[in-house]
């Protein structure tokens, strides 16, 4: 669990978050040639967002419901599906869920997130630590590879009974891939789940992660192991949201590939590279600071689906 701190800090993690945000050369080494170029998105793909998206926003309702996938909208936006472990008290440990998707033949892991608010005031934090992944959930990973501690912490407390979860389910029946979804904190703990998956599962089980208003998780030696495991990765911002521009890249954070950044409604862009996109249409450019974004975007519309605690009907 977070430490997160009062609502009288706030102003002061904004200003924090806007000298740790601002930015700043990137390495060449993750340099992209083609970081200029941006593809937008059509209404067939957007419109395939959707059911992940419920995914993410049904990761908020209490475990009783969902058990039963009677989670109001969201669940009954995907019928069919067939949920076999939930998990978490809301508190400690967020809400999670693991389960089996006919339709697409694949298992599903989605995370509960946290209120914007105090999820920024946690990730602006001038002391914000990061630690080498644990060697026993992710094996051979070089110690050059960090992570944010308490990212890694909250992981850590769910890894080993999702992963057997999502054995058994793939055993039973006959699945070829794992999807892994979140928003906000859930979406950081999914992004750790598509490396854990790859590496504690068959090369032969596809990965494939979406993810809503993801901060960053690591360090730019996390973004390229992420890169060179998961290939099937969709990143989505939400217009001028703030949580993905934190913690700051002179923190050492870096963003992993495959942004999608939703510019207004009906139009969304595939923006290129980790955290080097020129183009103006992308997160790192047009939300250059807290003082040119808005927190309330965190929350959505993600093509009219908005996702949060308040929205679990």
């Amino acid at each position: 669990m977070f430490f997160l701190p009062s609502a009288s800090n706030f102003i002061l993690a904004l200003y924090i978050l806007q000298a740790a945000a601002v930015p700043h050369l990137i390495p060449a080494a993750m340099r992209r040639a083609d970081v200029s170029v941006v593809t937008q998105m059509s209404s067939i793909q957007l419109a395939d967002l959707a059911p992940y998206t419920e995914f993410a926003r049904a990761a908020y309702c209490s475990p009783t419901i969902v058990a039963d996938w009677q989670c109001g909208q969201a669940c009954e936006a995907v019928p069919g599906f067939e949920v076999s472990l939930t998990g978490g008290d809301d508190d400690n440990i967020q809400y999670y869920y693991v389960g089996y998707w006919p339709t697409e033949n694949t298992v599903v892991v989605a995370h509960e997130g946290t209120d914007p608010t105090q999820l920024l005031s946690d990730l602006t934090d001038a002391d914000v630590l990061m630690e080498c992944l644990d060697p026993t959930l992710f094996p051979g990973v070089d110690d050059s590879v960090e992570v944010h501690s308490g990212f890694a912490d909250e992981h850590a407390l769910t890894a080993s009974i999702i992963l057997n979860e999502v054995k058994s389910l793939i055993s039973q029946y006959n699945a070829n891939s794992v999807t892994l979804v979140g928003h906000s904190l859930g979406a950081a703990l999914a992004e750790l789940d598509c490396v854990f998956m790859a590496l504690n599962l068959p090369s032969s089980i596809a990965i494939k992660g979406v993810t809503y208003g993801t901060p960053r998780v690591g360090n730019p030696a996390w973004a390229a192991l992420f890169d060179s495991l998961v290939s099937d990765f969709q990143r989505i911002n939400n217009e001028k949201d703030i949580i993905p521009i934190v913690p700051g890249r002179l923190m050492g954070f870096s963003h992993v590939q495959g942004e999608v950044h939703i510019v207004s409604d009906g139009y969304a862009v595939q923006c290129p590279g980790n955290d080097d996109a020129t183009d103006a249409l992308c997160t790192i450019q047009s939300v250059p600071d807290v003082l040119a974004g808005d927190i309330l975007n965190h929350l959505g519309p993600y093509q009219g689906i908005y996702i949060g605690t308040i929205f679990c009907t």
